[in-house]
């Protein structure tokens, strides 16, 4: 699956917060740092893991514009 920083994703279980499944990816490189957009957690896992429990991609990151 193709996913980009800052993206909301959708992973297959709930946070325990607000029972929000939506992250946003803050941090990509061998690990993936995703934040909850409940209640704001940020988590840290190994990209491998992140591959497995990620469900879907809710909505891509808007272009900065960089010229």
């Amino acid at each position: 699956m193709e996913y980009d920083l800052h993206d909301i994703v959708e992973m297959k279980k709930e946070h325990p917060c607000h029972k929000s499944k939506q992250w946003e990816i803050i941090r990509m490189g061998a690990d993936i740092r995703i934040k909850c957009q409940g209640c704001g957690t940020s988590v840290l896992m190994p990209r491998s893991k992140f591959d497995k429990k990620l469900k879907r991609v809710v909505q891509k990151a808007e272009d900065k514009g960089e010229a």
